[in-house]
């Protein structure tokens, strides 16, 4: 019974990404597959397996060792401690081998850690469980003693009554008297103390100083951690991020008095990078404020809302190319770019990145539908050359909602159903630092950044033509390296951040997790939304250059990742695979 329970736990802390199996992994394993009257009342008052793994998910993570474990997923000390109590309490009733109900009695003697705070949430009394089992030894009521008289005669078959039965003691021999003693000296009184404190009006002179016993000082309570400051603040409340904000002002300045188009185009640049971070720091706040179910499904609306953004307003000034090669290049980016210098942050301290391969594996299947998605409709048009270009939207608007479906489904996956193998890893708790927005506020500086990214959306798309002209680059150019690199900046900024703190999960969730919502969900609006602009050539038949470019990124990810294990190397061939699809957009 115990082994499986123990190979249980051992599944589960590798399911974890635990280093080795705890006491809390054997509360878990019971949890899942125990029974019996304990059981039962941990499940009735609300301590079930979903209510644990949230207990564990919202506990202070554990350090990894420096050096790996030389038996991975092997028991902890305290773990093969709480074995041999469950054996010891078996062996007390009569049993050679310890069951479910002896492991959690071992466990609940002395709570520690998350099976603690899951015993106080759910107010479950350790005592109270033993009480449950009716085959455990109980300590005997001991009654108070009788006088022998007063004692009845055990009667019987056979027997007599216990007077009977004993015969009378026979009496003592009378001790001979002793001498008296001599009469003691009486002791000489001793002297009168001083009061300890004297008063003036009384005439007793107070007492002199003496010496004082040593008082133990106390042990030094521990110092709180200090609180994380927000990116933004430093002394006096100002940052330099803050300068940033003067690019808007100047960009519709600029535009309004019909400047250079170049620097309109620039300044425009620099004015979209400190609202989008806005954008996502109100909803990570936010996220903070619904929950974990709804803060995810708002972080995955507007995590790429800036972006989304521009590309609405390029695709209603017409360029349709344009939009195309900004999806295609907001995918390379997250893939390539940011998975490379978020691998090359985070080698640059450990030697070896270990993250979520569950994570990554369905990031990466995601990824695969949707090249597949791209895929069929550039096939259909080049198999069917004569077919009308109205044919092909319907047939991308069929395909685009077979994606946005799946995203869904996605989402009800990652936040519903499957949450807890989501949930392991360095990055499982909130984004905010400092204290949290109240939703008016958030609200209010969202709604504000939204309109401020239009404007810029505007004016940058407006000065696009001209700066194409006088560079010499393409639209194409334009949508595969700089569009996806302005409007992801501040997401972008957060994952390599991230990763050079060793929060590798976190830094993989932007990354994959950014390209997979560009795909199955931007695009597919994309669509939509050119249709209802009278943009038939918004359509998923994209150029084969960017398909082939885009298959080749995902198929590289997704070796790199699917062990899940990295170093920074592999972080540089990423790079230098985006290097030199940046260079073939340069020529095109």
């Amino acid at each position: 019974m115990i082994a499986s329970f123990t190979s249980t736990a051992a599944e589960l802390a590798a399911e974890l990404g635990a280093d080795f199996t705890g006491t809390e992994h054997l509360f878990l394993a019971w949890l899942t597959n125990g029974s019996g009257p304990i059981h039962e009342a941990c499940l009735a008052a609300g301590l079930t397996t979903d209510k644990f793994r949230e207990i564990l998910a919202a506990g202070k993570p554990r350090r990894r060792p420096i050096a790996p474990a030389t038996e991975p997923g092997g028991l902890s000390s305290q773990a093969q401690r709480t074995l041999d109590a469950a054996l010891e309490l078996a062996k007390e009733v009569g049993r050679d081998e310890a069951n479910g109900d002896d492991l959690v009695l071992a466990m609940v003697r002395e709570p520690r850690g998350a099976i603690a705070r899951a015993l106080t949430e759910c107010q479950i009394k350790p005592s109270k469980l033993r009480n449950l089992l009716s085959d455990r030894p109980r300590p005997p009521k001991q009654k108070p003693a009788q006088p022998l008289a007063e004692q009845p005669a055990a009667t019987g078959e056979g027997t007599e009554p216990m007077a009977e039965a004993r015969p009378p003691k026979p009496p003592r021999e009378p001790k001979p008297p002793r001498e008296p003693r001599p009469p003691r000296e009486p002791k000489a009184q001793p002297e009168a103390k001083p009061a300890k404190k004297g008063r003036e009006d009384d005439g007793i002179p107070p007492m002199p100083p003496g010496p004082q016993r040593p008082r133990p000082t106390p042990a030094p309570k521990p110092p709180m951690p200090p609180r994380r400051p927000d990116p933004e603040e430093t002394r006096g409340g100002f940052s330099p991020f803050l300068l940033l904000y003067l690019a808007v002002p100047a960009a519709i300045y600029l535009y309004a008095t019909h400047a250079e188009p170049l620097a309109i185009f620039l300044t425009a640049c620099v004015g979209v990078l400190p609202l989008a971070g806005l954008m996502g720091k109100a909803t990570e706040h936010l996220a903070e404020r619904t929950g974990p179910a709804l803060g995810g499904l708002l972080n995955a609306t507007f995590g790429n809302a800036a972006e989304l953004i521009i590309a609405l307003a390029a695709l209603r000034a017409g360029y349709v190319e344009l939009v195309k090669a900004s999806i295609t290049g907001s995918i390379l980016g997250n893939l390539l770019l940011i998975l490379g210098l978020s691998l090359l942050a985070g080698g640059s301290k450990q030697s070896v990145l270990k993250f979520n391969r569950t994570s990554a594996g369905m990031s990466a299947a995601m990824l695969a539908l949707a090249v597949a998605g791209l895929v069929f409709p550039t096939l259909f048009h080049a198999t069917h050359p004569g077919v009308q270009q109205l044919v092909e939207l319907h047939f991308s608007e069929a395909v685009a909602g077979i994606l946005m479906v799946t995203y869904l489904f996605s989402l009800l996956f990652v936040l519903r159903t499957h949450k807890p193998l989501f949930s392991g890893g360095e990055g499982h708790g909130g984004h905010v630092v400092g204290e949290v927005w109240g939703v008016g506020k958030a609200v209010g500086l969202l709604a504000a950044a939204t309109v401020g990214v239009a404007v810029m959306s505007e004016i940058l798309v407006h000065a696009v033509e001209p700066v194409t002209a006088s560079l010499g680059v393409s639209e194409v150019f334009l949508g595969l390296i700089v569009i996806p690199i302005i409007g992801n900046a501040a997401e972008h900024g957060t994952a390599v951040v991230a990763a050079w703190k060793g929060q590798t999960d976190l830094a993989f969730q932007i990354a994959l997790g950014s390209s997979t919502q560009i795909a199955l969900l931007i695009a597919p609006i994309l669509v939509f939304a050119g249709a209802i602009m009278g943009q038939p050539g918004m359509n998923l038949v994209f150029p084969s250059f960017e398909v082939i470019g885009l298959a080749v990124a995902v198929i590289t990810s997704a070796i790199i990742t699917l062990d899940g294990e990295s170093h920074w190397f592999e972080g540089v061939q990423l790079l230098a695979l985006y290097g030199m699809l940046g260079a073939a957009a340069w020529f095109i």
